[in-house]
């Protein structure tokens, strides 16, 4: 039985769907002006792991995850740049999709992009107009009245005296409450054409808050299970969400509220501003994305995640473990988990106590020493079909193991089995010295040999 910390009542409870049998997930995506980071990389992969499992346990999915592509950083990006907010927000999508991909994420089953639901947001914003809870300000924005939705706050816990304006949230003088938030911002005249849409309130665009409430509703109903995204947004993007949309609908809005941990540098919580924050690409430049994949689910999800080149050289490390089970041992029989084998009982039961991946990788490895004692096709086959399910392990090993760029040595695969070929005439010529010498040159170019029967095979250090 599944059980989800809900960051609404900060307790684990017992996952029910709405729709018995269904569920609807709604994550707040990117906002597409600059390519993803790592922040972006865990909640990509984290929420893919979630919707595989639940597909896993028997349940029908739909997935959204909106693409925020009108916002003010894309604005003032596109006029740097010299180029349309469309070329802008088209070339940064198509890069967020090959780092998804890249990383084994597979497409949510709806992908919204927030500029072609302008209309159901001007529609959600009358709606809260009538009744009462937004106001035109000073400055011709509307604006969302905090201290009339008598729940504001619930998410984060604090009470409206405790809170304070968050990042996107401007405060200014027009408003009537500095907690009070932009639903429509009116036209500025310096402003590009395509940013301007006509709505009641005058030529404007929507706020960033409203997108989530319209596009959600619009796909997955007023009423859903699920909502996620990153720690950072629980206030005030998703405070604000709830507001919008119970106070326009008069009921619940998500069950399930989920909030990944921070990605953390060296310790440090990863900013631009320390200097220290990396994107997915320039991280894939290092390390495989597997890889990468692997060390942000080795981590729970609550937790946060501590990035280093030590911590990515050690998931590199116990991936290839896992790897060489499967190199020395080949899977045979159905690639299906068997649900009623004892590992695969460990790995359902970590997974179910709040998508706990820390403890299925542990059970992983369980797994994969089994393997290398008992050299069991029937366990390899466990193995790679439980990897599966986390996205891993599905890869060619000896593939996997001489992955990687030939930096170290400048050695490419030919020109590693070149040498190998020089090995192998050495020792057979019985000059030892020599074949020693080519096995220590190739392991200070990064490359491991191992000799078997089947003869010499090699992989990345």
């Amino acid at each position: 039985m599944l059980s989800i910390y809900n960051t609404l009542s900060r307790n684990k409870e017992v996952f029910t769907p709405i729709e018995p049998g269904k569920v609807r997930m709604y994550v707040c995506g990117m906002t597409v002006y600059d390519f993803c980071h790592l922040g972006h990389a865990r909640v990509m992969v984290v929420f893919d792991m979630v919707a595989r499992w639940l597909r896993a346990s028997g349940l029908d999915v739909t997935y959204v995850r909106n693409i925020t592509d009108i916002d003010d950083k894309i604005i003032r990006r596109a006029q740097e740049n010299g180029e349309s907010i469309r070329q802008l927000t088209d070339r940064f999508i198509a890069a967020m999709h090959e780092d998804a991909d890249a990383l084994g994420v597979l497409r949510p089953d709806h992908e919204p992009r927030a500029t072609d639901y302008v209309a159901q947001m001007q529609s959600l914003i009358s709606r809260l107009e009538q009744k009462g809870l937004a106001y035109v300000a000073a400055n011709r924005d509307v604006c969302y009245a905090v201290r009339k939705f008598e729940g504001y706050g619930k998410l984060s816990g604090k009470s409206l005296d405790e809170l304070r304006a968050g990042e996107r949230v401007d405060v200014a003088q027009d408003k009537n409450d500095p907690l009070d938030f932009v639903l429509w911002k009116h036209a500025k005249t310096e402003e590009p054409t395509e940013v301007k849409w006509a709505s009641p309130w005058g030529e404007g665009r929507p706020g960033w808050h409203i997108e989530c409430s319209a596009m959600s509703s619009e796909l997955l109903g007023e009423h859903f299970d699920i909502h996620g995204g990153g720690m950072d947004l629980q206030f005030p993007h998703h405070e604000n969400e709830i507001a919008q949309s119970e106070g326009a609908h008069g009921h619940a809005f998500v069950n399930y509220w989920m909030h990944n941990g921070f990605v953390r540098v060296d310790d440090e919580k990863m900013s631009k501003s320390l200097g220290n924050f990396f994107t997915i690409r320039e991280v894939l430049q290092k390390y495989d994305p597997e890889v990468v994949r692997f060390f942000i689910l080795r981590a729970q999800y609550r937790s946060a995640l501590n990035y280093s080149d030590a911590h990515l050289e050690d998931a590199r490390n116990a991936l290839t473990r896992l790897y060489t089970a499967l190199k020395n041992v080949a899977p045979e029989g159905d690639l299906a988990p068997d649900w009623n084998e004892a590992h695969a009982q460990r790995f359902r039961a970590a997974m179910n106590d709040d998508f706990n991946t820390a403890e299925a990788v542990a059970v992983l490895f369980e797994l994969a020493n089994e393997v290398n004692r008992d050299a069991s096709p029937a366990l390899a086959a466990q193995l790679k079909a439980l990897g599966g399910v986390l996205g891993l392990l599905q890869r060619d090993p000896r593939g996997f193991l001489q992955a990687g760029t030939p930096e170290a040595g400048g050695l490419d695969a030919a020109a590693i089995e070149a040498r190998i070929a020089e090995r192998a005439a050495a020792k057979k010529a019985k000059n030892y010295a020599e074949a020693d010498r080519i096995r220590a040159e190739l392991l200070d170019a990064g490359v491991i040999l191992e000799d078997g029967p089947g003869g010499t095979t090699w992989r990345r250090a």
